[in-house]
């Protein structure tokens, strides 16, 4: 499915400030996002680094403290308590790491995804096992949770989020409590009902392996986007190495392969501008060059170069034959 040009999220600015007693935190510094709708993309980042509060502020479980947040037609900055239950009932479908939060243990599969359709009023048991059958689990709907695998349980949970049809679906480290191969299983399931359905998913995870089963990965550190790699064309993938498209990409990033966390040459990588024209460096450069407080700065032209003081080879952002962190910006 081609993804619409139209923005499911964007986020500018967004701040959030968690207060206890005299004690401030800044968990997200003015970040920026945009999702478009019908996109499939991961959020990676530190524990720390602000991902699941963003998380948690796009399924409207928490409130931002200033900024914008826009989910479709809801502005999150503007909720009441009523809007916020209306919100999380008909947009947002929610799936957590831990399938406790997700399920009733003592129903079956079939009871699990019909129960936030009842609780909508909105009772539809035909749906619900189109939605058990879309996940794989088509033969297992009369079972109790207890007589299912963890990845079976995943997958009720995958079917629950979607039971309210939502637009957007979020998951908090989907693939965190399964296996290698269940892991994949799961994100399968989530590429197909991305493109049967036109559904947004926004996956949150420390798991760098997932990069090539979606469209865009950004990084969060400190509270805001630092890096973006984005899927490469077939024609480009061709271009840049030369092998077929579907076959095994090699580990790195086009030159940036040092920053890159093991992506496959399949996503090319960008540094994040924000409104401030600041970007972070990414901390295997700043230690490669020994840059502590300061750098020089160059424009030649068509890139630009950072370098230590001292006069070292420095790196180059922005222009053909960059080998940093590509400059633009992102939104």
């Amino acid at each position: 499915m081609e993804v619409s040009e139209t923005a499911m999220i964007h986020c500018e600015g967004l701040v959030k400030i968690f207060k206890t007693d005299d004690i401030e935190v800044v968990a997200l510094q003015g970040l920026n996002l945009t999702v478009a709708q019908g996109e499939m993309m991961a959020i990676i980042g530190n524990s720390g680094s602000g991902k699941s509060t963003l998380l948690n502020i796009l399924g409207g479980l928490d409130l931002p403290s200033a900024g914008t947040a826009t989910v479709g037609e809801w502005n999150l900055l503007k909720m009441t308590k009523e809007k916020l239950i209306e919100y999380k009932r008909r947009t947002v479908g929610f799936i957590w790491q831990n399938n406790g939060r997700n399920l009733v243990p003592y129903l079956t599969a079939l009871q699990n995804v019909e129960l936030p359709m009842l609780i909508q009023g909105k009772a539809d048991r035909t749906y619900a096992k189109q939605l058990l059958t879309a996940v794989g689990l088509e033969h297992r709907m009369k079972n109790r949770l207890t007589q299912l695998s963890g990845g079976e349980q995943q997958r009720v949970a995958i079917a629950i989020a979607l039971a309210g049809r939502p637009q957007l679906v979020l998951a908090d480290e989907p693939t965190g409590s399964v296996d290698s191969a269940t892991g994949e299983q799961i994100m399968a399931i989530f590429r197909r009902l991305n493109r049967e359905m036109g559904v947004t998913i926004v996956i949150v995870t420390h798991d760098l392996s997932i990069a090539d089963k979606v469209d865009r990965v950004v990084a969060i550190r400190d509270g805001l986007t630092s890096t973006e790699w984005v899927k490469r064309n077939e024609d480009a993938l061709l271009a840049s190495d030369g092998t077929d498209s579907g076959a095994d990409a090699g580990v790195g990033v086009g030159a940036g392969a040092g920053a890159g966390g093991g992506f496959g040459s399949r996503h090319e990588q960008f540094a994040v501008i924000d409104r401030s024209h600041r970007l972070q460096i990414p901390k295997e450069y700043v230690e490669a060059l020994g840059l502590s407080d300061k750098a020089v700065i160059e424009f030649d032209g068509d890139s630009v170069r950072i370098r230590p003081p001292a006069g070292a080879a420095g790196i180059s952002v922005g222009g053909e034959g960059s080998h940093g962190a590509g400059s633009g910006n992102s939104e």
